[in-house]
């Protein structure tokens, strides 16, 4: 079971929340987050590097120092504001007529240890040095992460009483368009029930933030090794998510391009792709695939079909179904031969938010040969996947909208 508790956040009187929230820092480069921060904008805590000219070094000291330079003038000049109690907070997003309905709470970092929450992917250990920095020094949870639940009547229905009310937030990025939404959940009655039934949860699934989770759990260790009084209940135990019901939550397709074919010709390629795909040629206008297995190529200016013929792949392995898996062993390992896709140079992957128009844009560009849109794996798969202890591949998931920043901020 997992535990949670309400905390009381710092976050941005009503009136700028728009101005101070931000996009998480790691969808964009610190170019590209210099151009986008105004002068409240969270980027400046985030991503500090921004405020130095030129633009400093990310892992710099003098960044970090920033960073927490900033942290505190954002407080003293009120653009932070603690709360006077310890709450829940009910959080909106909205996308294409889509929404999704998530509480922010504190999770226990001895969940993370002992698997309640479970994760999908492997994390890099320099990202996650690098987050573990910011916690540390900030002595918060700047940033929050993102955790999926099962579905729970009961809860859906504390949240949508409090979202039949006024929200503290509401707004409309202008960086992306997606709309953002937030109540306080301060009656104790609610808090004390929704603490309770979480109790009764048996999982927390991370759908985002590998990183800034096992960030939060070494802090929480950290600070436990230097704390000879530890009880397990000090604030640093606790770390910022983001939970929403499984049953509410959309995952996007994540798709691959590559720099080159090996060596081969683009008629060898098609000829090596015919052993385990039937490859049908679509033509210019883009092919999305239609279902598990079947997979889009873009190659030479044209769009392609290529559908895994069967006994390519395992069905029984939650693994082995993944079309991740697929398009790995078939495609980059046998065919490209391209090694580890974490640190190989000759692949890179587009989240389906870009569409698959940035797909035919990389190729046709002359940056990439080809590139491949794969079907979306679903919530169910990553829940399997989660469950069984195993690990999905590399760069497998895409959520969005991504979690807005700033909107609450958790201390310790």
């Amino acid at each position: 079971m997992v535990k949670v508790k309400p905390f009381a956040a710092l976050r941005p009187p009503k009136g700028i929340g728009k101005e101070v929230s931000s996009r998480p820092y790691d969808v964009m480069n610190s170019a590209e987050a210099k151009a986008e921060a105004g002068e409240k904008s969270l980027l400046h805590i985030t991503k500090p590097e921004i405020d130095f000219d030129p633009i400093a070094g990310e892992s710099e000291q003098r960044t970090y120092d920033k960073a927490v330079e900033n942290f505190k003038l954002w407080q003293s000049r009120g653009w932070l504001v603690r709360d006077p109690k310890e709450c829940y907070y009910i959080y909106a997003q909205t996308m294409e007529g889509r929404t999704q309905y998530g509480i922010i709470l504190c999770a226990h970092t001895d969940d993370y240890a002992t698997g309640a929450i479970k994760k999908h992917e492997l994390t890099r250990k320099e990202k996650e040095d690098d987050r573990m920095v910011h916690v540390n020094i900030q002595s918060a949870n700047i940033e929050p992460v993102f955790f999926a639940y099962p579905d729970n009547p009961e809860l859906d229905a504390i949240m949508f009483r409090y979202i039949a009310g006024v929200p503290q937030y509401d707004f409309i990025a202008d960086e992306d368009g997606f709309g953002h939404k937030l109540w306080v959940v301060d009656d104790d009655a609610d808090i004390a029930r929704i603490t309770e039934i979480f109790g009764g949860v048996n999982a927390f699934y991370v759908a985002d933030g590998h990183h800034r989770t096992a960030a939060a759990a070494r802090v929480g260790a950290l600070r436990r090794s230097e704390n000879p009084a530890h009880t397990g209940q000090e604030e640093y135990n606790w770390f910022m998510a983001v939970c929403f019901p499984d049953n509410q939550l959309k995952i996007m397709d994540y798709n691959r391009v590559v720099k080159d074919l090996g060596g081969l010709s683009e008629e060898e390629f098609l000829s090596r792709l015919s052993e385990s795909f039937e490859v049908e040629l679509k033509g210019e206008e883009i092919y999305r695939p239609c279902g598990l297995h079947n997979f889009s190529m873009y190659l030479g200016g044209k769009w392609y079909s290529l559908t895994a013929k069967p006994g390519t792949y395992d069905d029984t392995d939650p693994i082995g179904v993944l079309d991740v898996t697929v398009c790995s062993n078939l495609i980059f390992d046998r065919i490209l031969n391209l090694g580890d896709l974490r640190t190989s140079g000759r692949i890179d992957f587009v989240g389906g938010i870009r569409g698959l128009g940035e797909l035919k844009h990389r190729v046709d560009s002359g940056e990439m040969a080809a590139a491949f849109a794969l079907y979306p794996v679903s919530m169910k798969q990553l829940i399997d996947i989660a469950d069984s202890g195993s690990i999905m591949p590399p760069k497998t998931t895409w959520f969005e909208p991504k979690l807005r920043s700033g909107l609450a901020i958790h201390t310790f």
